[in-house]
């Protein structure tokens, strides 16, 4: 599992990074705590599908999309 999630959040920042919005600012966009979400990234969540759709959503990006490469 420490795998998938470190993956997924390496995804999710490195989008993130191309929407030019810091942790704090995209968090407060898709309505999510930043410390939450900053644990996202950095791999030491496991997170809900419903917040993973959001994060997707906040993205622009489609669930496969998100998931590409992992």
């Amino acid at each position: 599992m420490i795998i998938i999630t470190k993956e997924l959040g390496n995804r999710i920042r490195e989008l993130r990074q191309q929407t030019g919005l810091s942790q704090e600012k995209f968090a407060l966009k898709i309505g999510m705590d930043r410390t939450y979400f900053a644990s996202v990234e950095a791999g030491k969540r496991n997170i809900a599908i419903i917040n993973i759709k959001k994060i997707a959503d906040g993205l622009n990006v489609s669930l496969s999309e998100l998931f590409k490469g992992i």
